[in-house]
């Protein structure tokens, strides 16, 4: 067993950075204009979109994404494992007050796309800078400071590691996400942060499949967000291929995503709260997972390729294929060539992770015995 969560748990982050990494550099477009630019479909690390003028090229600059260099999302995840590092146990909104904040703006590091070490701060989006406005200038109280924020997929792009540490329990990992994710997101964008997390757990349980995955997430899944998984898995059984089901999957996501067809030019009612509407990203990284039949390389690929928001997309089909099949899923030559061109220890935070779930669950067993018995002598139940 104690293999088996190592194994699994790196898999996880390292899929999720893999997957991050490689949907970068083609990240905002279609997949005709990805095609275009890299005679057919991408397979593998790539280079930026605008080659060597990244640096100046817009919409794109000043970051260079691509040749295996990890996003925000990336470095999101590393620095909510540090926080789990620091507390070694469950998270609330407070934990990101008191600890993910601090880190952002306090702590210098190598900033891949940037190619410099910064703070963190001065790479993240800003839907990722309004927790530190909020929490760090506006003191703001951490459960209700995502409400305002734009609503998109920032608070779910990192979820990864709640479910991890709720590894086999996703209706403990959608409660604590909802909660960690409060300070940064509300509406659906914060629902997905449940879900994500919960489909992560959901992961790591024995026998788990691509199709147990997608039911437990339907099963916690609320409002537009349930709808959208719904949808596009659906539309999904009809596909043994990605390449085939590019287009579909966008067709089935677009009643419910509010960005509009054109990625880079947002409809006027994008990202504001509903309960009709969904992130695109989470429904769509479930269905490349099913079409992809969980194995990590068609699940990350067809991610990657479907282009717009690719590199999240990227970034959770590949922490849950990963889980699934642990770090042997992930082929190593893309892992090791991220690490070296990222400058990142992959496997360092995915270790420390899985030390950190083994003692939280044996404080959970130890909070359940005594609520067990505390009931069992109130109640007088055997």
């Amino acid at each position: 067993m104690k293999a088996n969560l190592e194994d699994r748990v790196t898999g996880c982050l390292v899929g999720a950075a893999v997957g991050d990494a490689l949907g970068g550099p083609v990240e905002g477009w279609t997949p005709e204009q990805i095609a275009e630019r890299h005679g057919g479909r991408v397979r593998g690390i790539v280079g930026p979109f605008h080659g060597d003028a990244w640096r100046t090229a817009r919409p794109i600059a000043p970051y260079h994404k691509g040749d295996g260099h990890v996003t925000d999302d990336t470095l999101m995840t590393q620095a909510l494992v540090r926080v789990y590092a620091k507390v070694r146990d469950h998270l609330d909104a407070y934990s990101v007050a008191d600890h993910l904040v601090p880190d952002l703006i306090g702590n210098p590091r190598w900033i891949p796309e940037l190619e410099a070490e910064a703070l963190p701060l001065q790479r993240i989006f800003l839907a990722e800078k309004w927790i530190v406005a909020r929490l760090h200038y506006g003191h703001v109280d951490p459960r209700e400071a995502g409400v305002g924020n734009i609503v998109n997929c920032g608070a779910a792009m990192y979820m990864a590691p709640v479910g991890v540490v709720n590894a086999g329990n996703p209706a403990a990992a959608y409660a604590e996400a909802l909660e960690v994710a409060a300070p940064h997101q509300s509406s659906y964008g914060r629902e997905a942060a449940g879900v994500f997390a919960a489909a992560v757990a959901a992961a790591f349980a024995p026998g788990a499949t691509p199709s147990s995955v997608v039911e437990e997430a339907l099963r916690l899944a609320k409002d537009g967000t349930r709808a959208a998984i719904e949808a596009v898995c659906e539309r999904a059984g009809a596909f043994g291929d990605w390449e085939e089901a590019l287009v579909p999957l966008r067709e089935a996501v677009a009643p419910f995503d509010t960005v509009g067809p054109r990625y880079r030019e947002p409809s006027l009612g994008a990202r504001r709260p509903s309960r009709l509407h969904s992130i695109e990203e989470l429904p769509v990284a479930l269905a490349m997972l099913m079409i992809g039949g969980g194995d990590f390389e068609r699940t990350v690929l067809g991610s990657v390729n479907y282009g717009r928001d690719c590199d999240s997309i990227a970034t959770m089909s590949g922490s849950i294929a990963g889980a699934l099949g642990g770090s042997g899923a992930v082929p190593a030559a893309w892992a090791d060539e991220v690490a070296r061109a990222s400058r990142l220890d992959l496997h360092g935070p995915a270790a420390e992770l899985a030390a950190v779930t083994r003692e939280v669950f044996a404080r959970d067993t130890e909070r359940r015995r005594a609520h067990e018995a505390a009931f069992t002598e109130l109640a007088g139940v055997r």
